[in-house]
């Protein structure tokens, strides 16, 4: 493994090295359409760029100030990010807004951010600068397209050598429980968060990276792009788009390259086993593929099995196929599968899971609920499972919250000291820590991490506790209509008691098939969680609200059903058929 000096300690100096001493070697390339070249990097072209935009932040005296990333899918960003560590100025990585209609998420972190400036490019620029947005906050920010920046100012820079405790940039979290929160990602964090990857994944120079995961989230920055540049390896991008809507893309780009990393949702898997055809599979090469990641939202072992059984044909092997856990406030990798083996797979009855406790059962048994292996802590990190409410350390037969410590965890969240201190300074007992408390539940089994579900997302009915994942899975495997990470479950007390609430994308249906699909949901409940839904409400593909990495935001469906906004076809509600509406919210994608 060809390394830069291991006394350096920020990736300015490992960029800064891999310019001098490998400037030709390919650092990233961008395939239009997920398909054609449009644009491939050097090491020493990315540094004249990243030069470049520090050389112009220096000059406004962004030093310690906090830009914006407002970008397209593309190299801009990875040098707009580089720039910024460059200039001692915290980046943070933000998806574009609408300028039509408002984006509470991209004004919070505005608010909470309060930055110096917002770098975009020049399309993006036209837009959210153009009349339509004036009446949005951030069109009186001061936009830098830096596709437009002259490249000979990179001269101008002057070298930065940034404290490695510093901020590097702030990962605002999904979400998807609460408002989205700046954690603090030190430069210290990323190095040692690279390092461990890369030993956790076996990662050389070598290992062609290839995602289409966005960049704005920290899968695809930390996990793509900046492990790529550490290793200094070739990485390979596309639009999230261009996977969506051709998910064949992802592999074939795969197959072509050679990649050896790669990373998505189990969504992603799903939709790669649908969309293919036989003829589709013949055409890949995935012999390669030796780290298929499967993170950022449940793992199911079905999704796993069928996706090595579907991609047999094209070399893939099971063994490739690695679940992680991961968080911004861990940086972004927290756990990873074992490299030697495929994916360890726990059955367990599901309703002493419910009371969080572990029993184990047969593969076949009625009442299992299959939890797959999220892999080993890498060096230097300790997790250990704690009863959130006594903070006492767990036994091995008890589900607990999951609780980190390490060089990976981050800071805290900018500008909110009581959640950081809630959150990252949490205490066992005994008096052990601090650890970073998760919110995720869990369990340890031969020192591997296995995710229960998030404590926030519970389910309560009649005093029993049920994890939306496996309910909304229930549903969505039990109609072929229904679209696979189309279901959002929740429950709402409306009625004076908390009832279960279906809230399930389908194609628009004939009333016979309505009623099929109704039927279908009813029955799969009853048979697997002994349940019924006081609402099962139909919408139109790509309306429930998601996080950047496609995890499903169940408490802003649920907001949208307390504010009538859900742009219902059809359903029932209690005993009563629901009147479709009109959309009044334009879906999130």
């Amino acid at each position: 493994m060809t390394l830069f000096d291991p006394n350096y300690s920020t990736l300015v100096d490992v960029l800064r090295w891999r310019a001098t001493n490998q400037p030709d070697k390919r650092a990233f390339i961008f395939l239009r359409n997920g398909e054609e070249e449009e644009a491939v990097w050097t090491y020493s072209e990315l540094d004249r760029r990243a030069r470049t935009v520090a050389a112009h932040l220096q000059a406004m005296g962004a030093q310690g100030q906090r830009a914006l990333l407002v970008f397209p899918p593309g190299l801009d960003y990875v040098a707009a990010f580089m720039g910024c560590l460059y200039a001692g100025t915290v980046a943070v990585p933000i998806y574009p807004p609408h300028p039509k209609r408002p984006d509470p998420r991209f004004d919070a972190v505005m608010a909470n951010a309060n930055p110096i400036a917002a770098l975009t490019t020049t399309d993006i620029a036209a837009v959210v600068t153009s009349p339509a947005a004036k009446a949005h906050a951030w069109s009186a920010l001061h936009w830098v397209a830096t596709d437009q920046l002259d490249l000979s100012t990179g001269d101008q820079w002057e070298p930065l050598s940034p404290d490695p405790n510093a901020i590097a940039f702030l990962q605002y979290t999904s979400g998807s429980t609460s408002n989205p929160k700046g954690v603090m990602i030190s430069h210290t964090n990323l190095m040692h968060n690279e390092r461990q990857i890369a030993e956790a994944m076996g990662l050389d120079e070598n290992s062609v990276i290839c995602g289409w995961v966005p960049l704005y989230h920290d899968l695809g920055l930390i996990g793509n792009v900046l492990q790529s540049l550490y290793l200094g390896s070739t990485c390979v991008l596309m639009a999230p788009l261009a996977f969506l809507v051709k998910p064949m893309r992802w592999l074939e780009a795969i197959s072509r390259y050679g990649a050896v990393f790669s990373a998505g949702p189990n969504f992603a898997y799903e939709l790669c086993i649908t969309r293919s055809t036989p003829e589709h599979v013949a055409r890949l090469d995935l012999s390669r593929w030796q780290r298929a990641v499967n993170a950022a939202e449940p793992v199911r072992p079905e999704t796993l099995a069928r996706f090595a059984q579907t991609f047999a044909p094209a070399g893939f092997r099971p063994e490739a196929l690695h679940p992680c856990f991961g968080l911004a406030e861990a940086t972004v990798f927290a756990a990873g599968g074992n490299r030697q083996a495929t994916p360890r797979v726990w059955h367990l009855d599901r309703g002493a899971l419910e009371g969080r406790q572990v029993r184990e059962v047969a593969p076949d048994d009625p009442s299992v609920r299959p939890l797959v292996s999220c892999g080993m802590a890498p060096s230097g990190v300790q997790i250990t499972i704690v009863n959130p409410e006594t903070r006492t350390a767990c036994a091995a037969d008890q589900v607990g919250e999951v609780w980190i410590a390490g060089p990976n965890v981050a800071q805290g969240y900018w500008q909110l000291p009581d959640a950081t201190s809630h959150t990252f300074g949490a205490y066992t007992a005994t008096g052990e820590g601090p650890f970073m408390r998760t919110g995720d539940l869990g369990l340890l089994r031969d020192d591997e991490v296995y995710i229960v579900g998030r404590i926030k997302d519970l389910i309560i009915i009649r005093g029993q506790n049920h994890y939306p994942e496996d309910i909304e899975w229930t549903v969505q495997t039990c109609h072929p209509a229904i679209r696979p990470g189309g279901t959002a479950a929740f429950s709402d007390d409306g009625t004076g008691e908390e009832q279960l609430i279906l809230v399930v994308e389908t194609d628009r249906l004939e009333p016979a098939g309505v009623n099929e699909v109704i039927a279908a949901i009813r029955q799969a409940l009853y048979d697997n969680h002994t349940l019924s839904a006081f609402g099962i409400l139909l919408v139109k593909s790509r309306t429930i609200p998601k996080t950047s990495s496609g995890k499903v935001q169940r408490h802003a469906t649920k907001t949208m059903y307390r504010n009538q906004t859900l742009p219902i076809m059809d359903g029932l509600l209690g005993n009563a058929r629901v009147t479709p509406a009109e959309s009044v919210v334009e879906p999130l994608v």
